[in-house]
């Protein structure tokens, strides 16, 4: 018996041509046994050439069967009840035929070739022992593992729990054994799947108490980040590794492999259930639609590219002046929508001429304005190329929307925006109030050359364009944001910067980013700036301590955490209102409106015109000063600047 464990555990995944020739000659000796007991096994009374003759018919009727059922396809240490219900059908199915055939024998006065008797017989007998012999194999491997099992535990699972028990432990990579199912439905708390008692998910703390619990696997989709969270924490505290399960629906041939468990990432840890909007009516917008993407090769405008081709646009236009971006992001839609109609277009947003080129040829109706220099520190050192980018690439684009008939402009802003301390912020709320001014009916800033020429061309209606602001918190995994950078200084053995120990920050997920800027171009009836509830900020310092130990290690220990100082322009907490700006509810819960009170416009236009020049003769500081006029509020924060704010309280 040791030999023949040792030999099956040898074996990684048998054939299916052997399973099928081993199910095959197990027919042929289960209808040879079955002779033999209807003979009282006496071979004497046994004709040879009958039973010859049997052992042909049998082969033949029960290959069909098998071959039609497809009854070797699984995996045997796999094996579950209806694989094992499927190889008795085929059996069964066999059997049936040949007893309607004796029927019809009968009929014409022609002898069976096959009693009835010995088909009945025969029936139990091989049922038997295919089910034993898959049961045997099953359990082979099962107590190969028993010496050295790693306990588990799962989350979720009610639709299959047994299933998904079973195909955990038979992953032959690792001896998994699941000691207990955890849950947060009180309906499910104290009963038992298979002797596997299931607990409430807040006695895991208990549990790793006293079992040396190596993994905890969530089988639950769109699960209650608070609980996630939870969870981890608990788990990570005991160094017990989280993975994600898939939904039944994606396993291998219903079969779980190793592959397909995903470690948790920190994405899946916001603190809040993700935003989920609904998309008819964006579709509805967006469909048939030449749609313009500024900004194309940035994390936002590449998800938003892939989100809006989904959604069958007339053409898809992507400008950029990152070229190696752009091409990524083409070859991207290219390879997931053959047929999509796209247009790049490598330019930069504050070259009026070429950026009009784009508005001349392809006309889009919805202009989604990404484009942006977003690095705090960076423009906190180029106050005039923040200003250059960010203001005059903003008024450019948005001249040419309002001149050209577009329907709606999207301008995509940031919560640094609000209460701002740094040059970035600041920049992007002098953009914001001049999309408002113009929705209001400002004259646009820069001259329109062709604009009265190419209405008639376009066969549009005069009517009025819609400006409409989102602004957002950090975007999760974008490029230059912490989680990009803290996941490679742990892969390179830390230590691991952050600025404060007390630093917070809103998160979401360029998913849920994009999804917003969608939903907001199609609720917004112009002027208001769209903001949702972002639940709880969190603590860079802990999401840094959750990513070490998400990673594998333990922070302080094996990777230090260093704390650098606050960033030239960086603050402790960002915000998403001023106290001047009005709240209003939506239809969607998470979503609000923030109502920007009207400003003098006339003023306003001065200063930008002022602003504009001041920018490109390179005068960092007097675009500071010009900025911190129009922004009564930007009070510069650990900066260079923040000596103006001094001049400004003793004048």
């Amino acid at each position: 018996m040791k030999e023949l464990r040792s030999f099956l555990l040898r074996i990684r995944i048998v054939p299916k041509w052997a399973i099928f020739a081993l199910d095959l000659g197990i027919c042929i000796f289960s209808f040879v046994i079955a002779n033999y007991i209807l003979s009282d096994f006496d071979i004497v009374f046994i004709d040879n050439e009958d039973m010859l003759h049997g052992i042909l018919i049998i082969f033949l009727s029960s290959a069909i069967f098998f071959s039609i059922l497809k009854t070797y396809d699984g995996i045997i240490r796999y094996s579950e009840m209806f694989e094992i219900l499927r190889i008795i059908y085929a059996l069964l199915l066999s059997v049936l035929l040949l007893l309607i055939i004796n029927v019809a024998l009968q009929l014409m006065h022609i002898e069976n070739f096959i009693p009835n008797t010995s088909l009945v017989v025969y029936f139990f007998i091989a049922s038997f022992t295919i089910t034993a012999y898959r049961l045997f194999v099953k359990n082979v491997y099962k107590e190969d593992y028993g010496s050295a099992k790693v306990e588990a535990l799962i989350f979720g699972g009610e639709e299959n729990p047994a299933l998904l028990r079973n195909n955990i432990e038979a992953i032959s990579e690792t001896p998994y054994k699941v000691i207990a199912f955890l849950h947060n439905d009180n309906r499910f708390i104290g009963k038992s799947v298979d002797n596997t008692k299931i607990f409430h998910y807040k006695n895991i703390e208990e549990i790793l108490k006293h079992r040396p619990v190596k993994v905890l696997f969530i089988a639950q989709e769109n699960m209650d980040p608070g609980i996630t969270d939870f969870l981890v924490e608990k788990c990570l505290a005991q160094q017990v590794s989280v993975k994600n399960l898939p939904p039944v629906a994606s396993w291998i041939n219903g079969h779980l492999t190793k592959d397909q468990f995903r470690a948790v990432k920190i994405e899946d840890l916001l603190g809040r259930p993700a935003i989920r909007l609904l998309n008819q009516h964006v579709i509805a917008l967006l469909k048939g639609k030449r749609i313009l993407i500024t900004g194309a090769a940035g994390s936002i405008g590449s998800e938003l590219a892939m989100q809006i081709a989904d959604m069958s646009p007339e053409l898809l236009i992507l400008c950029d002046q990152r070229e190696t971006g752009l091409y990524a992001v083409e070859y991207q839609l290219q390879q997931k929508y053959p047929g999509l109609p796209l247009k790049i277009v490598l330019g930069d947003i504050k070259d009026r001429v070429a950026v009009e080129q784009i508005f001349l040829q392809h006309a889009p109706h919805i202009v989604f304005h990404a484009a942006a220099y977003k690095h705090v520190p960076v423009m906190e050192a180029h106050p005039s190329e923040a200003i250059r980018n960010n203001v005059l690439g903003t008024i450019v684009v948005a001249d040419l929307a309002e001149q050209y008939g577009v329907e709606r402009f999207l301008f995509v802003s940031t919560d640094k925006a609000i209460n701002p301390s740094n040059v970035m912020g600041a920049s992007k709320r002098i953009a914001e109030m001049y999309c408002h001014a113009l929705h209001f009916g400002s004259y646009p800033l820069t001259q329109n050359s062709t604009a009265s020429k190419i209405y008639p061309l376009h066969g549009r209606k005069l009517e009025r364009i819609k400006f409409i602001t989102t602004r957002f918190g950090n975007v999760l995994a974008s490029n230059g944001s912490v989680i990009p950078r803290f996941t490679e200084q742990i892969a390179n053995g830390g230590p691991v910067t952050v600025t404060h120990p007390e630093v917070i920050r809103y998160f979401m997920t360029i998913q849920e980013a994009c999804s917003l800027v969608l939903e907001a171009i199609t609720m917004g009836n112009g002027g208001e700036v769209y903001l949702f509830d972002m639940g709880q900020p969190v603590k860079i310092a802990q999401l840094a301590e959750k990513m070490i130990r998400l990673a594998g290690f333990e922070p302080g220990k094996q990777i230090e955490i260093k704390y650098i100082g606050l960033r030239p322009g960086e603050k402790l907490y960002e915000e998403l209102l001023n106290n001047e700006e009005e709240v209003l509810e939506t239809h969607h819960q998470k979503i609000m409106i923030g109502k920007v009170p009207l400003q003098d416009t006339q003023l306003f236009i001065g200063q930008l015109k002022e602003l504009l020049h001041c920018a490109d003769k390179n005068d960092d500081e007097a675009v500071v000063k010009l900025m911190k006029q129009i922004i009564p509020e930007y009070k510069s924060n650990n900066s260079v600047y923040t000596i103006f704010d001094k001049e400004s309280k003793a004048i």
